[in-house]
């Protein structure tokens, strides 16, 4: 297992009257090359949790364990740890900050100590990946796109050779075609680079079509953990927690209630297309 979290807690502001405890006991596994999506209301701890998987967090009680290592141990390198498992923020403008688009790629090769022929190698290899045409290099990042910028903030992290890929709500504020897009780049990554993708979302719409397995937060505790066909059978306990399944399997349940015999454990667009036309005599117009 490349990461496990043995029972971890975290409280802010402890002792004050502001105290808030983020999470209580969560104890996990995040196995090589999995593509996982965790999922939570705001103020579940999901985002406290990915703080913590790269060392920016420390837990106020359990661990965290990198290849069986503590990620807080005396001796550990937690510089090197953040090469290895990367994080992208939400708002890509808090990665973004060089002049132009290639310089920041650069920077966390750079900050590794490579010679500056490797750091641009590694950086026109992550624009490619992310698909930045050659064009874009010498721009500033804050003058693109809002789904360029999200690119740039990905290949800012790639540059740096991660094994984990940690993803906070990466579609945040992006338009349907936008959306689609970033999710796709996501999805090659995990299948082409062999990576472990994290993706944190509030969307079950957002990481129904993609992930291996879906993990959800309600006021700091994993309540599920499961392949997503048996966490959307949940879908009333999860409305129940802010909430909801994707939107085709309310229109799967609406058939069924409305004598339509079909399955209504789908969550994609693909698989409710071949489950109506599977029932197509059934259907009286």
């Amino acid at each position: 297992m490349s990461l496990t979290i043995e029972d971890i807690s975290y409280t802010y502001e402890t002792g004050t009257a502001m105290q808030v405890t983020a999470l209580d006991h969560v104890s996990v596994e995040i196995p090589d090359k999995q593509f996982i999506g965790l999922i939570g209301h705001t103020g579940s701890g999901k985002s406290t949790l990915v703080q913590m998987l790269n060392g920016l967090l420390k837990p106020t009680g359990g661990r965290i364990l990198y290849k069986g290592e503590d990620i807080h141990g005396e001796n550990f390198d937690r510089k090197k740890l953040r090469a290895k498992v990367g994080l992208v923020f939400q708002y890509p403008e808090h990665q973004l900050f060089e002049a132009d688009v290639l310089s920041d790629v650069m920077f966390g090769p750079r900050n590794l100590g490579l010679t500056e022929e490797e750091c641009r190698r590694r950086a026109h290899a992550a624009l490619r990946n992310v698909g930045m045409d050659k064009k874009f290099y010498e721009k500033s990042p804050f003058d693109l796109s809002g789904g360029e910028k999200r690119r740039v903030a990905i290949a800012g992290v790639l540059a740096m050779h991660p094994e984990i890929l940690i993803l906070d709500e990466p579609t945040a504020g992006l338009d349907p075609k936008g959306r689609d897009e970033i999710l796709g780049l996501i999805s090659e990554m995990n299948s082409r680079m062999d990576m472990t993708i994290i993706l944190v979302s509030h969307s079950m719409d957002d990481v129904a079509e993609y992930v291996d397995r879906i993990m959800v937060m309600n006021h700091g505790h994993l309540v599920y953990d499961d392949i997503p066909a048996k966490v959307f059978s949940h879908y009333q306990e999860l409305e129940g927690m802010g909430l909801s399944a994707p939107q085709v399997t309310y229109v799967m349940q609406y058939l069924r209630e409305q004598g339509l015999p079909v399955r209504t454990d789908i969550f994609t667009l693909e698989e409710a297309a071949a489950e109506i036309l599977a029932h197509r005599r059934d259907i009286h117009v």
